[in-house]
């Protein structure tokens, strides 16, 4: 089992609307994408304005039909439009569970 963590720093003050839009895509991450234990975080004691994604998933080949479907999906380009506006950077770990 693996842990995708994705960590962005969004612009100042722009957190909370990041994260809503995250949330609403939780639905078809874990229907479509085969994710669970999605959860969406925010800074309480670290840099300002950052929101961490973090969901569970069984295999490398889940996370690959993540990449390539995730972005097609009209809920999710729905949700997520305009994100980029949102944030100023972030990266991505992936990291497997023992």
């Amino acid at each position: 089992m693996y842990l995708v963590r994705d960590i962005f720093q969004c612009k100042p003050g722009k957190a909370g609307e990041l994260a809503a839009k995250f949330k609403k895509t939780f639905p078809s991450m874990e229907t479509e994408d085969r994710f669970r234990n999605c959860r969406v975080m925010v800074d309480a004691v670290a840099n300002y304005w950052t929101v961490v994604l973090e969901c569970e998933f069984e295999s490398l080949a889940d996370f690959e039909h993540h990449l390539a479907e995730y972005g097609r999906r009209d809920d999710v380009r729905e949700a997520m439009a305009g994100y980029m506006d949102l944030v100023e950077g972030g990266r991505r770990e992936i990291l497997r569970i023992v």
